[in-house]
This record gives structure tokens, C-alpha cells and sequence, in this order.
């Protein structure tokens, strides 16, 4: 395969990749704007202002309810951070968005099959027990402090005492959610497009052989089997991290890896690790400040390979682990089917959400307007990224066009 022929396959499997999620992300941010809308604070801060098992329960069954999108997943938990949840009920929420979701499962069952789902169910309700117990028993309780006034002094004062029933019933209600949903998505588009067009080029340029220097695959004989589930599952969040990706597209990569002789416990934190891409990192930054984000992330890392080592060795011990054998080329395939019809939904939906937004922009004429996409000094890093991303795409369609012709 010319290079010409691997540019048009990896823009085609990013795009793929976009494909694949963009309903979820509608979805994800549809959730979020309504929970900023029509949620009081009051409410929330009843039932999930506190760190205890119901409220943990509560958020769990929430994020499981929500979205399937991690970019969606940090800014709704966001939402309960300012309507006064507290910090363990946000990491439950944020790990059950994006592991517990009916959209993720169906994506392992159809490309990874339902042994690998049973899998992600367990160790997505182990994962959440495991990371609330670490932030209840190490949370430094100033910094959570210190990250919920930024939430509170960086969102726009709302009332607090509204009648919610009246508010969803209003036409100003609704506008507020476009409002929301459109400043959401200026906030981190360019994650978003950066993150998916790395995980189209890795998922084609980088060959088996590297995959199985970074997991030891082949190896088995040579050293402990323990030792090389250990490595796995430590290494896994960090190779998760490098490919910019959050959980929808995961699940290819992580096909991938199955592929190449990856064990169940890489593969497992590989998935589970969705939430700490850095981009993700940095929009938890933006959200409560560097430190209080670099420590989520070290809860999520201690999180994740703890559940990834338990899941491999019970299911080793019942003899059931996971195989799986299914192409990558499948989740990026174009058609028909019920992904064309979900993202034809929700993009009406999207397109009414950004109409709302603009009523109320004609509404608010005269106002200042909002800083919604979080870009700090002009044009930086990121937007240079952002292009980048973009040139790459445009010109991997004329490179596919051209060999295909």
C-alpha cells in the first residue's frame, strides 16, 4: 500500500469514527444543556450532595441513563458539580456515561462479542465502587473546594429557586438549552476533531509489530503470565491516553489490539481509560483547575488498572476470558443502517437546538457576547491542531478519491 492509498484509508477511518459517534455526541450535549436548563441546584444537591452509597447509586444510574460520549460525559458532570453534587457522584456519573451506556454496549457486542460486554457491565459497576472509595478516602477536601467556586464564578448567574415545570414548559426554557448545548460544543470542538483524526491515522499507520512490543504479546512462554497482565493493564490507560480518543472510539482500537494477541486486562484498561485522554485532561482543567484535574486523573489511572487486574483474574479463574477476532474496518463502514438514521435524528435535532440558540441571540441583542470555545490568546497550539486536523481529512479524501479512482 502506497502512502497515498494509507492517507485516504486513515482520513476514511476517522471520518468513520465521526461517523459512528455523532449522535451520541448531539445526545450527550443535548443532556448536559437540559440539565444546566431545568435542573435546580436545590434538587441535586438533596439527593447527590454527598459522598454516600444512595448518591453514588443515584449518579450511577443517571450516567447509564445519559451519554455515551466522554467529551458529552465531562461536561454533564460538570452540570451536577455546579447544581451542587458533589465530587464522588460526578466521577460515578462521569464513568457510567461512558461505560455503562446502552450505545457503547451495543458497540462491543457487535465488535468485540458478548463476553467482552458481560465483561465491560462488571467492571464498569467495579470501577465506579473502586473510584469513589479512593476520592472519599484521599479527596483533598480544599482543592474540591476551591474547583467547585471556579464552576460556580466561570458559569452564568442564574437563578436558583425557579420553577423548573415552568421553565421546561417555556419557550425560554428551550432557548436557554440551545444556548447551552452551543456553548458546550464551542468549548471543546477542537478536541473532538483532533482526538478522532488521530485515532483514524494510528488506527492505519501503526503496524502489529508495535503493538506487540508495548503489550510483550508472543511472550507468554518467556515470562510470567501474571507479570505480563500486570504490564498490560499499566500500560493500557497510557496507550489510551496517547490516541487522543474518547470511548465510542476506543472500542475500534481496542479491536485492534485484540487482534494482535493483546491480553484481556490490556485490552479491558485500554477501554476503561476513555476519560483520561488529554484532551479530556485539559477540559477538566479548564473545568476546575490543573490540580484538581491531574488528581482525577490519577484516581481514574490507580481505578482502572486495579479493575482491569480483578476482571482478568477472576474471569481467569472461571476459565471464561474473552476472545475476539472481529476487523476494525467494520465500526468505520459507511451505510444505511441504523447509524445513518440515529445521526439523520439527531442532526435535525442538533439544527433545532443551534435555532433556539440563535432566538435567543436576537433576543439578547445588545448583550456582550459569551467566550464559549475556552481559547486563550487567540490563536494557539490547539486551533493550529484543529486546522492541522482539518487539512489532514480534506486532503486524505482527495488521496482516497484519487487511488480509488
Amino acid at each position: 500500500m502506497t502512502l497515498l492509498e494509507s492517507w485516504g484509508d486513515a482520513a476514511l477511518t476517522a471520518l468513520g469514527f465521526f461517523w459512528k459517534a455523532g449522535w451520541a455526541f448531539v445526545l450527550g450535549y443535548g443532556i448536559s444543556a437540559m440539565i444546566q436548563a431545568f435542573v435546580p441546584k436545590q434538587r441535586l444537591t438533596r439527593y447527590m450532595g454527598d459522598p454516600g452509597p444512595r448518591s453514588v447509586a443515584l449518579a450511577t444510574g443517571f450516567g447509564a441513563a445519559s451519554s455515551s460520549c466522554s467529551f458529552a460525559a465531562l461536561a454533564a458532570a460538570r452540570s451536577l458539580v455546579l447544581k451542587g453534587a458533589h465530587f464522588v457522584a460526578a466521577i460515578a456519573f462521569m464513568f457510567a456515561s461512558t461505560n455503562l451506556v446502552i450505545e457503547l454496549g451495543i458497540l462491543i457486542l457487535i465488535f468485540l462479542g458478548w463476553p467482552f460486554l458481560v465483561a465491560e457491565i462488571i467492571g464498569g459497576l467495579l470501577l465506579i465502587a473502586i473510584s469513589t472509595t479512593l476520592v472519599r478516602w484521599t479527596g483533598p477536601r480544599n482543592w474540591l473546594a476551591a474547583a467547585r467556586e471556579k464552576v460556580e464564578r466561570e458559569s452564568d448567574a442564574e437563578e436558583e429557586d425557579f420553577d423548573w415545570r415552568a421553565r421546561i414548559a417555556s419557550a425560554r426554557g428551550w432557548r436557554l438549552v440551545g444556548k447551552r448545548f452551543v456553548s458546550d460544543w464551542k468549548m471543546v470542538w477542537e478536541e473532538i476533531l483532533i482526538g478522532f483524526t488521530v485515532a483514524g491515522f494510528m488506527a492505519v499507520f501503526v503496524p502489529g509489530t508495535v503493538w506487540a512490543a508495548i503489550f510483550l504479546t508472543g511472550l507468554e512462554g518467556q515470562l510470567p503470565s501474571w507479570l505480563i497482565a500486570l504490564e498490560n493493564a499499566l500500560v493500557g490507560p497510557l496507550v489510551a491516553a496517547s490516541t487522543f480518543i474518547g470511548s465510542m472510539g476506543n472500542i475500534p482500537l481496542a479491536t485492534v489490539l485484540n487482534a494482535n494477541g493483546v491480553l484481556f486486562a490490556g485490552i479491558m484498561a485500554f477501554i476503561y481509560s476513555d476519560l483520561m485522554v488529554p484532551p479530556l485532561v485539559s477540559i477538566n482543567a479548564k473545568y476546575y483547575g490543573w490540580r484538581v484535574a491531574l488528581y482525577i486523573a490519577g484516581v481514574m489511572y490507580a481505578s482502572i488498572v486495579a479493575t482491569a487486574l480483578l476482571l482478568d483474574g477472576a474471569f481467569s479463574l472461571l476459565g471464561v476470558v474473552p476472545e475476539s477476532g472481529r476487523a476494525v474496518e467494520d465500526v468505520t463502514r459507511f451505510a444505511v443502517d441504523y447509524t445513518f438514521w440515529l445521526n439523520l435524528a439527531f442532526a435535525l435535532l442538533a439544527a433545532a437546538l443551534v435555532a433556539l440558540y440563535r432566538q435567543g441571540l436576537r433576543e439578547d441583542a445588545g448583550s456582550p457576547p459569551e467566550d464559549g470555545d475556552g481559547a486563550v490568546g487567540g490563536v494557539g497550539a490547539k486551533r493550529i491542531a484543529a486546522w492541522t486536523a482539518m487539512a489532514l481529512l480534506a486532503g486524505g479524501l482527495v488521496a482516497a478519491a484519487l487511488t480509488r479512482s
